[in-house]
């Protein structure tokens, strides 16, 4: 039996290409892609602004159906019993427990974390990101079970989107009470708002997209900012020290990918504050910084990338348990099919939709 994996030749080219479905080796599993979305790192390597990727098979968002299970391969990673046909999600990352890194805890920055996602579609086993039918988990791969009450549609942002921002938010020490300002309310951004919510937190949210601050509001956002309305750096500051008392917040969250908002955030946080910074991960990319101000308050910047592998755990039970408080699913608010995956990139891209999502047939 034959699969189809979607391949990028370079910056803005889609072809398609067929291989032989792979036997899941020992401590492997094999699942049908179900549904998957795309991602803003999609996003920067179509338009090849990543720093390595520059070809390949993308896609990292994703549910799937169980089709085949390695040797020893009876539980997912927190010991729930598994079986072919189960549904599962996967970090989309290796956590090798043998490099530097890991060795020291830090497996969310494993040196081997792409060690088959960097890998061209023509190398065994072939299926190496969610762009395609198939998708092959390998061994130091945590992947977890789907709880049935989560959609296919849903489930498919736990393994990216809600595990970094829970992993961020939980970094920032963020408390009952505090305030949080949310830069960006793309598909990061409003589960990082629901998120807050559950915390108990007062939260912000900063954008320059209408549709998505009113869609921050129904993950319950307390104050919305639009960058159309509030369009200088000083007026945004005077909203949120209004709403903080002339504080200012106690946690900012960057998760636009736009170097400028990494620059304001130090403006818009309280003396002591926190500053996490998820968004912005292409390299070059500068901007004018005060670091001066920064010193003068005090100010802790952690940058994060990916996530303690177990927070995907966590997400699928937050959402799990919040599934009706918040509406997950208008986060993906257009379907695409895997063959017009090059439209979704771009539509994408253009700030057309919140978080385009691929149903696979």
């Amino acid at each position: 039996m034959k699969g189809k994996v979607a391949v990028m030749t370079e910056p803005e080219k889609m072809i398609f290409e067929e291989y032989d479905l792979p036997k899941a080796s020992k401590g492997s599993v094999l699942v049908k892609v179900v549904r998957t979305n795309v991602c803003g790192s999609e996003l920067h390597i179509w338009k090849g602004f990543h720093p390595t990727k520059k070809s390949g098979v993308m896609g990292h968002e994703m549910v799937g159906e169980i089709v085949d299970l390695g040797e020893d391969v009876t539980t997912d990673y927190a010991g729930q019993p598994i079986k072919v046909g189960d549904r599962i999600a996967a970090a989309y990352f290796l956590t090798c427990k043998k490099c530097k890194n890991c060795l020291q805890g830090y497996f969310n920055i494993c040196d081997n974390a792409y060690e088959y996602w960097s890998k061209e579609a023509q190398e065994y086993p072939h299926f190496h990101g969610s762009f395609a039918t198939h998708y092959y988990i390998h061994p130091d791969q945590y992947f977890y079970k789907v709880p049935d009450n989560i959609s296919n549609e849903v489930a498919a942002s736990a393994n990216c989107a809600l595990s970094q921002v829970y992993y961020g938010i939980e970094q920032s020490g963020l408390k009952y009470g505090d305030t949080i300002v949310i830069q960006g309310a793309g598909g990061l951004g409003l589960n990082a708002t629901a998120v807050a919510k559950t915390f108990g937190a007062n939260v912000i949210v900063i954008d320059a997209v209408e549709n998505r601050l009113e869609l921050a509001e129904k993950f319950g956002a307390d104050v919305t900012l639009s960058m159309t309305q509030y369009a200088t750096l000083e007026e945004r500051v005077e909203k949120v020290l209004a709403y903080t008392n002339n504080i200012g917040a106690d946690v900012v969250l960057e998760l636009t990918g736009v170097p400028a908002a990494f620059a304001e955030g130090i403006h818009l946080i309280k003396p002591g504050g926190k500053y996490i910074s998820i968004g912005n991960i292409s390299p070059g990319k500068l901007t004018e910084f005060d670091p001066g101000l920064m010193t003068r308050k005090g100010v802790e910047i952690k940058g994060i990338i990916r996530y303690q592998p177990w927070y995907l755990y966590k997400s699928l039970q937050f959402l799990s348990n919040n599934i009706n408080q918040y509406p997950f699913s208008d986060i993906l608010n257009c379907n695409f099919t895997l063959d017009d995956i090059s439209e979704a990139l771009e539509a994408s891209f253009n700030r057309g939709v919140t978080r385009a999502s691929i149903e696979i047939q």
